[in-house]
């Protein structure tokens, strides 16, 4: 039986945690698919406080807190692509993903919307396969002085 988290919405308080909880996952959850300066590169989008702040806040996103540290989040954008999903690595594989992206699903299909996208790492494509979530482009996607790979998938809701 899968456990059950309590989804909190985003606040500006929570930053802080949510960039690092940001660059550890993508640090060690995606070294075996991206190189080390992509990894940096890639993580370096939370190096503004700021200006992750107000991404994460022009969006729905989504917190996952457990035993008290913040497992994970996911942001919903225009109520038709899941912009960020991101997952401790400490609670990666207990369901905090599925848990974020059912959530998703729910309010964009209450709101009205047929399907969702998402441009999903390497790391995350098996993870959307398995949620019916289809390959419809791949993708290079530049960021600082690396290039990162990434697929667009889509799921009908």
């Amino acid at each position: 039986m899968r456990k059950t988290f309590l989804l909190q919405p985003f606040l500006p308080g929570d930053t802080i945690a949510l960039a690092d909880l940001f660059a550890q996952s993508i640090e060690e959850l995606t070294a075996d698919d991206y190189t080390e300066g992509q990894r940096i590169a890639w993580a370096s989008a939370a190096a503004d406080g700021e200006a992750f702040a107000e991404r994460l806040g022009g969006m729905v996103t989504l917190v996952v807190r457990a035993e008290g540290e913040y497992a994970g989040f996911a942001s919903l954008k225009d109520n038709a692509t899941i912009d960020m999903l991101y997952v401790h690595p400490d609670f990666a594989g207990q369901g905090v993903g599925s848990t974020l992206v059912d959530a998703l699903e729910k309010l964009a299909k209450a709101r009205g919307a047929g399907s969702l996208t998402v441009d999903a790492s390497d790391t995350a494509e098996e993870f959307f396969e398995r949620r019916g979530y289809v390959p419809q482009l791949r993708n290079t996607v530049p960021r600082e002085d690396e290039w990162l790979a990434n697929t667009t998938m889509k799921k009908d809701l």
